[in-house]
C-alpha cells in the first residue's frame, strides 16, 4: 500500500471515529431505530435523521394545536389560586386552605399520574382520538363545577374529571410534539408549552372580572365554552409521526424503571414538583394577608404566569444549543432559591411583583425542559410511555404540595415562613438530583447534555 493509500486509510478511520463519537455525544439524538417514520394515518415520513427533515406544515400545526391545548388546560391549572381564593370567601368559605387545596393538588394528581396510560395509548393509537375524549371530559368537568355548591361535587369535577381532560390532552400533545423534531426539540416544546403560560396570566384576570360582574356560574361556563372552541381546533390540527414497530417496543417500555438515569430524573423532577406548584396555590392569600387588594392580589397571579411564558421558552431555545440537562437543574435550583429568599422578603406589592415574574421564569423553565430531557434519553418510539411515565411518578408529590403547605400555615398561625422553607428547600434539593442526572450522563463540566 502506497503511503497516500495509507493517508486516506487513516483519514477515513478518523473520520468515522469522529462521526461515531458526534453521535454518542449528540443529546439531541434519540435512541437509534431503523424503523421508517409514518404519520399516524399511515402515510411514511422521512425519518428524524437530519435537520432537514425537521419542520413542515404539519410540525408547525401540531405546535400549534399543541399551545391551543395547554392554553387551555395547564393554563388554567395554573390558574387555580384564583379558585382558591374565591372559595375561601364564598362556596366552601367554612373550610380551611389546606382543605379547599386538596382541589387543586387532586387535579395535579390526576393529570400527572394519568401520564403512563395515556402515554401508552398514544403510542399505539396516536393523539386524535385521545384529545377528542379530553376535549369532551374537560368541558364537562368545568360546566359541573359551575353548578357545583358542594365540597365533594368540587372534589368530583374540578379535581377527578378535570385532571383526566387535561391529561387526554397534554400528553399526546406535546408527546406529538416531540416526535415532529429531534435537533430543535426543546425549543418546540417550549413554544407549545408557553400557551400554559399565557393561559396563566388570561384565566385569573378574566375569571376575576367575571366572578364580580355575571357570578360564578356564567364565569365558568363562558371560560367553558372558549376552552371548547380552541380544544377543538387542537384535534384537528395536532399530528404525530411514530414508527412502523410499536408492539415489541410497547413491550419493553418499563424498562426505564430499571435505567439509573431516567429513576434519578423521575427523583428530581417528584421533590421539584413538591415544591414547586406551592406559590402557585398560594400566592393570592399571601398577597391579600399582606393587606393588598383581591383586584391586584390575581394581577400578582398572572404576572407570576406572565414570566413562565418567557420562561417556557426562552431556556428551551438555549437549551438546544447548550443541552437540555444544563439548563433544567439550575433553573430548578434558583426556582428553589427564589422562593427561599424572594419570597420570604416579599413584604410590600413591589417585592412581591418581583419574586413573581422572575419565579414564573424559572419555575416555567422546568416545566417545558423536562419534556425534552426525557425524549433525550429514550426510543423515538416510547416517547409518550416514557414522558406519561415520568408524570406518574411525580404525581404523589405533586398531589401532597398543596396541602401540605396549607397544614404548615395553619399550624404557623398564618406564618408563612415554615410552608415557603418547606417549598424551596424542596425544590432546590430536586434540582441537586438532577445534576447528578446531568452528570451521570457525561461527568465533563462542559459536555453538551
Amino acid at each position: 500500500m502506497s503511503d497516500s493509500e495509507k493517508q486516506s486509510q487513516i483519514a477515513l478511520s478518523s473520520s468515522d471515529f469522529d462521526v461515531e463519537a458526534r453521535r454518542i455525544r449528540d443529546s439531541t439524538a434519540t435512541y437509534p431505530s431503523s424503523a421508517p417514520l409514518e404519520s399516524i394515518d399511515g402515510h411514511t415520513d422521512e425519518s428524524l435523521t437530519s435537520d432537514s427533515s425537521e419542520g413542515g406544515a404539519k410540525a408547525y400545526l401540531t405546535i400549534f394545536g399543541a399551545f391551543l391545548a395547554l392554553f387551555c388546560t395547564f393554563g388554567q391549572m395554573n390558574a387555580f389560586g384564583t379558585f382558591q381564593a374565591w372559595y375561601s370567601t364564598h362556596q366552601l368559605h367554612s373550610l380551611d386552605a389546606s382543605t379547599i387545596s386538596w382541589i387543586g393538588s387532586l387535579q395535579l394528581w390526576v393529570f400527572f399520574f394519568s401520564g403512563g396510560p395515556i402515554g401508552y395509548l398514544f403510542d399505539k393509537y396516536g393523539p386524535r382520538m385521545l384529545m377528542l375524549v379530553g376535549t369532551i371530559c374537560y368541558v364537562l368537568s368545568i360546566m359541573i363545577t359551575s353548578i357545583s355548591t358542594q365540597y365533594y361535587q368540587y372534589i368530583l369535577s374540578q379535581g377527578v374529571l378535570f385532571g383526566l381532560g387535561v391529561g387526554l390532552l397534554f400528553y399526546p400533545s406535546l408527546s406529538s410534539v416531540s416526535t415532529h423534531f429531534a435537533t430543535y426539540r426543546a425549543t418546540a416544546t417550549g413554544l407549545a408549552v408557553a400557551g400554559s403560560g399565557l393561559g396563566g396570566v388570561v384565566f385569573p384576570i378574566m375569571l376575576q372580572n367575571l366572578f364580580e360582574r355575571v357570578g360564578f356560574g356564567w364565569a365558568t361556563r363562558i371560560s367553558g365554552l372558549l376552552c371548547g372552541v380552541l380544544c377543538g381546533i387542537a384535534v384537528l390540527t395536532v399530528t404525530t409521526r411514530t414508527s412502523k414497530n410499536k408492539a415489541t417496543v410497547q413491550l419493553s417500555g418499563l424498562k426505564c424503571l430499571k435505567e439509573p438515569q431516567y429513576m434519578l430524573l423521575a427523583a428530581g423532577g417528584s421533590l421539584v414538583a413538591l415544591g414547586c406548584f406551592v406559590p402557585y396555590f398560594y400566592v393570592v392569600d399571601y398577597a391579600q394577608s399582606l393587606g393588598i387588594s383581591s383586584h391586584m392580589a390575581f394581577v400578582v397571579l398572572s404576572l407570576m404566569n406572565a414570566g413562565g411564558v418567557f420562561g417556557r421558552v426562552a431556556p428551551a431555545i438555549l437549551s438546544d444549543r447548550i443541552g437540555r440537562f444544563n439548563l433544567l437543574a439550575p433553573t430548578s435550583f434558583v426556582a428553589g432559591f427564589l422562593i427561599l429568599v424572594s419570597w420570604m422578603f416579599a413584604h410590600t406589592l413591589p417585592t412581591l411583583i418581583v419574586f413573581s415574574i422572575l419565579y414564573g421564569f424559572f419555575s416555567g423553565a422546568f416545566i417545558s425542559v423536562i419534556t425534552p430531557c426525557v425524549a433525550e434519553i429514550s426510543d423515538l418510539r416510547e416517547i409518550g410511555m416514557r414522558i406519561g411515565l415520568m408524570y406518574s411518578i411525580i404525581s404523589f408529590p405533586a398531589l401532597l404540595g398543596g396541602p401540605i403547605a396549607g397544614v404548615i400555615l395553619k399550624s404557623s398561625d398564618g406564618s408563612y415562613d415554615g410552608m415557603i422553607v418547606f417549598a424551596g428547600t424542596s425544590t432546590v434539593a430536586g434540582s441537586l438530583l438532577i445534576f447528578g442526572v446531568r452528570f451521570l450522563i457525561n461527568p465533563r463540566l462542559l459536555a453538551h447534555v
